[in-house]
């Protein structure tokens, strides 16, 4: 459908993290080194091996929607309704302005990696208690994991591309693909993209303490999360949401609208490996980044800093350090990587979004979020992860990973915009 070339940019943005209820609040929460992780206190934890999590902190729901709308939503559509919202506007698209036909080229492409999961488990027990009769009408809506999409689409009147992608830890990093994509293709000229879950409950932290997947570091979860330090014992559960609001350049200048950042590329692949597991050589994520780098038509030692999946597990930290070196050579060293993991935690299929976030903020600032909780060096990861403190330099060029169980590998890259 396109008859010329389409750059996309970023003109909107919304995060509900557990650093910070705002894109602000995030920002500054990633630059001040603030962990996100405690004990939980939403649920009694004591059946768990795990007992802390990093969870939202104050959100109220009634500032995005009456308490009727929210009812009918898992917590999951909740907060993605809610960063989608923070996103249009903060983008000033004004949804009461716009004709059918511009409406009809605004999409929705938002995901969650798990759904409505409490949503779930909540009914099972009643399914087991009290009867089908006493399920709720709202049950298979509020479950699965399109309806996020749908609300925010049917919120606002948006008529154009509306689905989301499951792809795990990958998700929103899949659905900003495809929202790019559409985009560049002449599909859409707006797209309203990101991810969310809410998955810190007993049933989901019980799932991933039985696959040894995370840390119980118990006695002090403000550090539990530790990418790339040697001591670390899996990774941490987080929860939220991130948005983007992608836009045709043309689009986005002829409405006046700010340009946050340009995208410029994505790679995608699979690793053909493992369910869990990474493949211990990063073949997939090497894939995934030589893509992302051919797609943006860039040299490989243009890119400035790389937000790294970095989940604070064994095998995981190892083989995306090895990815990146093989993929950038002697330029892994020069610039700078971190994981904001280890600040927010692990947020699934949101962290995808949350996570382009920061990098786009770090090309906006010039300025490098760290990986904080670094005490031990491990041998085998060796790059500049920025440790413990942010660092200033110029970031022109960021890359965003996101790796899914399934093997899913995505790469998305961000460039300070220039006419």
């Amino acid at each position: 459908m396109a008859d010329k070339i389409r750059r996309v940019v970023v003109t909107g943005m919304g995060a509900l993290t557990p650093i910070g209820l705002t894109v602000e609040e995030f920002w500054n929460g990633l630059i001040n080194g603030k962990s996100g992780c405690a004990t939980i206190t939403s649920f009694d934890t004591s059946r768990l091996d795990t007992k802390f999590a990093c969870e939202l902190k104050g959100f109220d729901v009634t500032k995005f929607m009456d308490r009727k709308s929210a009812r009918r939503l898992d917590k999951y559509a909740q907060y993605a309704a809610s960063a989608a919202m923070q996103a249009v506007s903060d983008s000033h698209l004004n949804p009461e302005s716009l004709s059918d036909d511009e409406k009809s080229r605004i999409g929705v492409i938002f995901g969650s990696g798990i759904g409505g999961i409490e949503t779930f488990y909540n009914q099972s027990v009643i399914n087991h208690t009290e009867g089908p009769q006493r399920i709720s009408p709202f049950f298979i809506p509020m479950l699965i994991p399109d309806i996020a999409s749908g609300f925010i689409s049917i919120h606002y009147g948006f008529r154009g591309p509306n689905y989301c992608i499951v792809s795990a830890c990958a998700t929103a990093n899949n659905n900003m693909i495809d929202g790019f994509m559409l985009i560049k293709n002449g599909f859409a000229d707006v797209i309203i993209t990101g991810g969310s879950e809410a998955a810190i409950n007993e049933i989901s932290l019980g799932g991933f303490n039985a696959s040894k997947a995370l840390s119980t570091r118990n006695d002090e979860p403000e550090t539990a999360s530790r990418p790339f330090d040697a001591t670390r014992d899996g990774f941490v559960m987080g929860e939220g949401g991130g948005a983007l609001v992608l836009e045709e350049l043309h689009h986005a200048l002829n409405r006046g609208a700010k340009i946050y950042a340009e995208v410029i590329g994505m790679g995608l692949s699979a690793d053909a490996y493992h369910i869990t597991a990474p493949h211990p050589e990063g073949t997939g994520a090497i894939l995934a980044m030589e893509m992302a780098v051919k797609d943006a038509g860039i040299k490989k030692d243009e890119v400035d800093y790389i937000n790294m999946h970095g989940t604070s597990t064994q095998l995981g930290d190892i083989a995306e350090t090895k990815a990146i070196k093989k993929v950038f050579g002697d330029h892994a060293y020069n610039m700078n990587v971190s994981s904001t993991k280890s600040m927010t935690g692990h947020l699934l299929g949101a962290a995808g979004a949350v996570e382009a976030i920061a990098s786009i903020l770090a090309i906006k600032n010039d300025l490098v979020p760290p990986t904080i909780n670094f005490v031990n060096p491990d041998p085998e990861c060796d790059l500049n992860y920025t440790f413990n403190k942010p660092q200033t330099r110029n970031v022109n060029i960021a890359m965003s990973n996101a790796f899914g169980f399934g093997g899913h590998n995505t790469s998305v890259i961000f460039k300070k915009y220039a006419e």
